[in-house]
């Protein structure tokens, strides 16, 4: 074994590196005839960097700040060996140059560079290295090959669709466009209505992107923009299109349909779209259901050889689509069908490689219109760009982007959107933060109104290690915080049951479930990490210890080990294809009328059903579940509640970031909770941004 390879090996058994990475570099060792070390280092770095939500390895920083690299990627304990890891990489690439590590990757048959591999492939479709050099000279990129083929399908589907000539000219859009935004937002923030320009733009090519923040509209321009395009195919007099609507998870396609249906209602549906409503779909499900997941593979039933019948397809919450998702879709749609992103590009990326939403929207804020694009929008919408967005040097993807710029959902409840914008600014102070809480301070047990919505809660630092379950524990503040949140919830499940009035209907049970989902909506616990003190696990068992406290609940919850109770929140954790339950979804385990007298611990969990109806489940049947009085940030992407509460770990860790707060508040329509006990990893936590290498934030596609 080479000194470099035992390196690793010791990385490996301190945490710095997984397995998996060790793993690689080893197979890439055994394959060549001589692996130098530029090129093993660069794979373990790269596996350890795809492991943790990058698409590619960028070789810049590496040498830049060697010591601390591998620290952004983990959580060292303060010991002087973790410390040693970062001494022992800054060792191994002192010497090294970008320039000589390149041409050291480069000399690897291991690693092919995108122009080679392109021309290889041609001559023999079988050649293929691992590893593949792409980027530029001044910032070269090390891919896994897998990965750098999905940055390329994204890449060429969107150019081809951004290329593609509209159908419609401006004069035609705007009569419809008119109609479905009989007046501009009657604000002085909003004088641009930038939820018709998002309509014209979506329309104007066949891929686009609408984001912005919560409350911005999102949904309403996606219900406008599919009038729009079915409006056009009738005054064309062409058959309607086929639309399809989707998002990463069951919560955020249930929401989303509920989100449709309701803006369905306030259209302006009359005169020339009189007769288009029964052609607009309401009903969203699942990226995996609608290209047919294949269980036990990563591949799908709809694909290049079997495309999707599709027209429109469009995507709600795409800052949690990762990379070779996209790319999935991308490959599965015919190339005449267009595509919307929609989501909010400052939300925290997906759980898997690629920050796809946020790469690609990593300019929108600036705007970058070119003066034609100006001109042709002032033609079909009647708006004015203000200068400043103006660029006539801005790429081609920036004519087909849209950011939201007015929300309209904190207005009743401003504090919470205070709040998010000074977090998504990214060098807010402390104090700052500690003021603007403080302004809308709210007291636990007090009504939510319009001047108080927030709460900062600051737990000693004992109360993370405290196992004293006693009411004058110093996490009593945060279990006084979670009685008051989930007691309505749980007493609708216990009162409200009808089989206490006798033998109830399959109506009279899906009622009861329905206002328990809607119950349960009212208050979620949060947090950043899935294990530790302050961790997913711990604080499910500390939350049922403290409804535990509540007399008119405690008889429902578990006195022993019981793995499943009536008002038991559980989430999938994995696709069940028998069930037809997808990762993402949840549901409450409620208690099911008893067949007789003998027969009285019958339990079912209730999930919804997406059209507004009830599933009911056997516990039994169901495998890959997790409690979910607590949950992480990451889980909650695509949900809404009335009042979320945050807790943060007492000391700060690589997941802390602005992104992951930010997304914690935005969870949030009336009432935002942050806990937390020190203040210097809150400012950590403020000041460290999520940054992904990736193709695509470096190269916006299309030029």
């Amino acid at each position: 074994m080479s000194a470099l390879l035992s390196t690793l090996n010791d990385w490996v058994e301190k945490g710095a590196i997984r397995p998996l990475d060790y793993a690689l570099t080893r197979f890439i060792d055994e394959q060549l005839d001589h692996a130098s070390d530029p090129v093993l280092l660069a794979t373990a770095l790269l596996s350890e960097a795809n492991g943790h939500g990058h698409v590619c390895l960028d070789l810049q920083p590496v040498l830049k700040h060697p010591a601390s690299y591998l620290k952004a990627h983990y959580h060292p304990q303060p010991t002087s060996d973790e410390q040693s890891i970062g001494e022992q990489l800054a060792a191994l690439v002192q010497d090294w140059s970008l320039e000589h590590w390149v041409e050291a990757l480069r000399a690897s048959e291991a690693v092919s560079t995108q122009t080679d591999d392109r021309a290889n492939r041609q001559t023999d479709p079988n050649a293929a290295s691992p590893l593949v050099l792409a980027g530029t000279a001044e910032r070269p990129l090390l891919y896994l090959r897998r990965y750098w083929q999905y940055e390329c399908a994204i890449h060429q589907g969107i150019e081809q669709r951004l290329r593609t000539p509209s159908a419609w000219d401006a004069p035609a859009i705007r009569p419809l466009l008119d109609q479905l935004f009989p007046s501009a937002p009657a604000t002085t923030e909003a004088a641009t209505n930038w939820q018709k320009i998002a309509c014209a733009l979506a329309v104007r090519a066949g891929f686009a992107i609408i984001t912005g923040g919560p409350g911005t509209g999102k949904t309403t321009t996606v219900m406008a923009l599919l009038a729009l395009l079915q409006g056009l195919q009738q005054q064309a007099a062409q058959a309607p299109l086929t639309m399809h609507l989707t998002a990463p998870t069951g919560k955020a396609a249930a929401r989303l349909s509920d989100s449709l249906a309701n803006s369905l209602q306030r259209l302006a549906l009359d005169g020339p779209l009189a007769d288009i409503q029964n052609a607009i779909p309401t009903q969203a499900t699942t990226l995996h259901r609608l290209l047919g997941s294949q269980p036990g593979t990563r591949h799908f039933r709809h694909h290049a050889g079997n495309p999707l019948s599709a027209d429109v397809v469009v995507v709600d919450e795409a800052s949690m689509v990762d990379v070779e998702m996209l790319a999935k879709l991308l490959d599965a749609l015919p190339a005449t069908s267009r595509l919307v992103l929609i989501g909010d590009k400052d939300q925290l990326a997906s759980v898997e490689a690629g920050s796809v939403l946020g790469d690609l929207s990593l300019q929108a804020h600036g705007g970058h219109y070119t003066r034609a694009t100006a001109a042709w929008l002032q033609t079909a919408t009647g708006e004015s760009l203000p200068p400043a967005l103006i660029n006539d040097q801005g790429r081609d993807l920036a004519q087909a982007t849209t950011l939201l710029r007015h929300s309209y959902r904190f207005a009743q409840y401003p504090g919470i959107g205070e709040l998010a914008g000074l977090v998504n600014a990214g060098n807010t102070s402390i104090d700052t933060l500690k003021a603007t809480f403080k302004r809308y301070a709210r007291q636990s047990n007090a009504a939510i109104t319009p001047t108080q919505n927030l709460q900062l809660i600051q737990l000693p630092r004992s109360a993370q290690s405290s196992a004293d379950h006693s009411a004058a524990t110093p996490q009593a503040p945060l279990k006084a915080l979670l009685r008051n949140g989930y007691r309505g919830f749980l007493e609708v499940v216990l009162n409200d049951n009808p089989a206490r009035a006798g033998t109830p209907t399959r109506e009279a049970l899906d009622a009861w479930a329905l206002a328990v989902f809607a119950c349960h909506r009212q208050f979620q616990l949060l947090t950043a990490t899935r294990q530790g003190p302050w961790g997913v696990e711990a604080l499910n068992a500390l939350t049922v210890g403290a409804l535990a406290d509540i007399d008119s609940i405690q008889p429902m919850l578990p006195s022993d080990q019981a793995q499943w109770y009536s008002g038991r929140p559980v989430l999938i954790t994995r696709n069940d294809y028998n069930l037809q339950l997808m990762n993402g979804d949840m549901g409450i385990c409620l208690a099911w009328p008893a067949l007789d007298a003998r027969d009285h611990k019958r339990l079912r969990v209730a999930f919804p059903d997406g059209n507004g109806g009830v599933r009911w489940i056997l516990p039994s049947r169901l495998q890959d579940v997790e409690t979910v009085f607590a949950m992480t940030v990451h889980k909650s992407q695509g949900s809404e509640f009335a009042h979320t509460a945050l807790v943060l770990p007492e000391h700060h860790n690589p997941v802390l970031t602005k992104e992951l707060l930010y997304t914690g508040i935005t969870r949030s329509s009336q009432a935002f909770t942050l806990v937390y006990s020190g203040d210097e990893a809150l400012r950590k936590t403020l000041s460290q941004q999520v940054e992904r290498a990736s193709g695509l934030r470096y190269a916006p596609a299309a030029d």
